[in-house]
C-alpha cells in the first residue's frame, strides 16, 4: 500500500510544475506584446503574469492584435484607446487593473 501511494504522488506532484511550463510561454508572448504595443518593459513584465492567468486564449489573441500602428504614441492612455477598441470590457478591466496596480508596485 504504502508503495502504491509513492508512486501515486510523483506523477500528482509534477501536474503544478507542468501547468507552470506550460503558462510561461504564454505569460512571456503577453509581456513581449504589451511592449510591442508601447509599454515600459518593467511594466509589461508586472502586468504579463495577472493578464495570462485572468484572460483565456481566445481573448489574448485578440489582445495580440492592437499591436502599435505607425506613427502612433505609446503608453498606457493609448493601449486603453486600442482596448477598448476590441469591445471586450473584460479585456479592458484586467489590463487597466494589472496597469494600475503594477503602476502603484502592488503587482
Amino acid at each position: 500500500m504504502r508503495g502504491e501511494a509513492v508512486r501515486f504522488s510523483i506523477p500528482v506532484l509534477g501536474l503544478p510544475l507542468l501547468a507552470l511550463a506550460a503558462c510561461s510561454p504564454i505569460q512571456d508572448r503577453t509581456r513581449d506584446g504589451l511592449i510591442a504595443a508601447g509599454l515600459s518593459p518593467k511594466l509589461a513584465g508586472c502586468m504579463a503574469k495577472p493578464m495570462a492567468e485572468q484572460l483565456s486564449v481566445p481573448q489574448l489573441r485578440k489582445l495580440a492584435s492592437i499591436g502599435r500602428q505607425p506613427g502612433e504614441g505609446g503608453g498606457r492612455k493609448q493601449l486603453l484607446k486600442r482596448l477598448r477598441a476590441l469591445d471586450d470590457p473584460e479585456i479592458v478591466s484586467v489590463t487597466a487593473t494589472a496597469a494600475a496596480l503594477c503602476s502603484v508596485g502592488l503587482g
